[in-house]
């Protein structure tokens, strides 16, 4: 009887750990991507522009300020609209950012909805560019 208690009193153990750690994960943890497209640093897109092969696209409104490189600004919230402006190729390389990347993370999901597979988002926006040292262009 004594056995049986200590079996039973370990299982229930070994069960409220394992439930923990999936809550922990599910629920506590961040998510460090985004379903259907990638985070990227400063520094790994400062590397990309140095043999740029990719769509830039600045999605902050209003303007304050743009990447050195940029080709297109396209308001986050106005994609639907522009599609005109976008590549028919929907697995061309598209690289979108805006101030501190709320905007672009809306812009890169819409992206995504729109079908296009190889999205990159630059992770803290021009905050984060600014902050690694590297400079914004004021048009």
């Amino acid at each position: 009887m004594k056995r049986f208690g200590i079996i039973f009193i370990s299982g229930i153990l070994i069960i409220a750990i394992i439930s923990s750690s999936l809550l922990l994960t599910q629920f506590y943890l961040p998510k460090l991507e985004s379903p259907g497209y990638k985070n990227i640093s400063p520094s790994e897109l400062r590397f990309m522009l140095q043999d740029k092969d990719f769509l830039l696209i600045n999605t902050h409104i209003p303007y304050e300020g743009e990447i050195e490189g940029t080709d297109l600004f396209i308001p986050y919230n106005d994609t639907q609209s522009q599609l005109d402006e976008l590549p028919t190729n929907k697995d061309a390389k598209i690289v979108v950012y805006c101030m501190s990347d709320r905007m672009s993370n809306i812009a890169a999901r819409e992206l995504v909805e729109l079908g296009y597979t190889n999205v990159l988002n630059l992770e803290g926006g021009m905050i984060s560019w600014e902050k690694s040292g590297y400079p914004l262009i004021y048009r």
